[in-house]
């Protein structure tokens, strides 16, 4: 089953990750938090908005890779 990504982490965001064709949850597990920080429209809010709701479903992003 794909997991979308929440509605609460706003329009800007949302079209900023579906520009790089990750539309689920389960794809986020795959990019880092800096990743997605590092894109135009999404913010601390919409990261921290992820983070939550990929953790009720056993989710984590993908580690730093620095």
């Amino acid at each position: 089953m794909s997991l979308p990504l929440p509605h609460g982490i706003g329009r800007p965001a949302t079209g900023a990750l579906t520009l790089r064709g990750w539309t689920t949850l389960e794809q986020l597990t795959e990019v880092t938090e800096r990743e997605l920080l590092a894109l135009h429209g999404v913010g601390p809010k919409a990261v921290r908005v992820l983070r939550e709701t990929m953790a009720e479903h056993g989710l984590s992003f993908a580690p730093d890779r620095r």
